[in-house]
């Protein structure tokens, strides 16, 4: 029989909370493309470009939650995770984050049409977010959870947006910023139902809280890699005389 040691005991809750919480080193607020868009060293294309293609993940994020509940059979997380598919696609009388994003689009200069139509997102970042939702649909409901978790760092980066745009790119009109206002509110009240439903399913061994970490890295290369797209879909690539991408070169020296 195998002894046990430190080494595969599950961690404390606190320990694993903190295990959790460390892996925002990995989130894309530190991808070279949010860098340079929190410096103010984005063209006004670029920042179109970046809007309009992170529109497909705003309109993925209830699906996804959709998909959460339809594999939920507590009606008590239910009750309480529904509330972020009206927070994204708003109710009677009230804006939801879907209808703010394209409020950024007209902000920066797009076009309703231009936002919605989808026609300016890349390759990259549909198969990137179809990756998500397909994993919410496919997973149990405690592992898509669990993925949600990346809202632990989200906070930040809404903040970081509406403390340096307006200095950084004052061209943005102000009310392009109420979707990054919104979600301060709402993604610290996910967090809390997120955060207790992954600790209490996962702390059952070591190997489940590994497994939720790789859940959460899971979709921190999702976010990276939508970064990555939306960055190479701003970037002007010429290879055999071809131009294959239109948006003015972004300099990461």
């Amino acid at each position: 029989m195998n002894a046990i040691t430190n080494d595969n005991l599950p961690w404390t809750r606190a320990e694993f909370e903190e295990k959790l919480r460390e892996k925002g080193k990995g989130y894309h607020i530190y991808h070279p493309f949010h860098v340079m868009m929190y410096e103010g060293k984005l063209t006004k294309e670029q920042l179109q470009c970046w809007v309009a293609n992170r529109f497909y993940y705003q309109i993925a994020i209830p699906m996804k939650d959709a998909a959460i509940l339809s594999n939920c059979p507590d009606v008590e997380v239910r009750k309480q995770w529904i509330v972020r598919i009206t927070d994204h696609d708003g109710v009677e009388g009230t804006v939801g984050g879907i209808e703010a994003w394209i409020q950024l689009g007209a902000a920066v200069g797009l076009t309703r049409k231009q936002v919605t139509s989808l026609e300016m997102v890349s390759p990259g970042v549909k198969f990137a977010v179809d990756a998500y939702v397909n994993f919410a649909r496919q997973r149990p409901w405690q592992e898509s959870v669990c993925s949600s978790l990346t809202e632990l760092f989200a906070p930040h980066i809404h903040q970081q947006r509406i403390s340096s745009w307006p200095t950084m790119y004052p061209w943005i009109k102000e009310e392009g910023l109420s979707y990054f206002k919104k979600r301060l509110k709402e993604a610290r009240r996910d967090v809390e139902q997120g955060l207790s439903v992954t600790l209490d399913y996962f702390s059952t061994s070591r190997e489940m809280q590994l497994k939720a970490l790789d859940i959460l890295q899971f979709k921190l290369n999702v976010l990276w890699v939508i970064a990555d797209s939306i960055m190479l879909a701003c970037t002007d690539i010429k290879t055999e005389g071809r131009d294959y991408l239109r948006q003015p070169v972004i300099n990461f020296d």
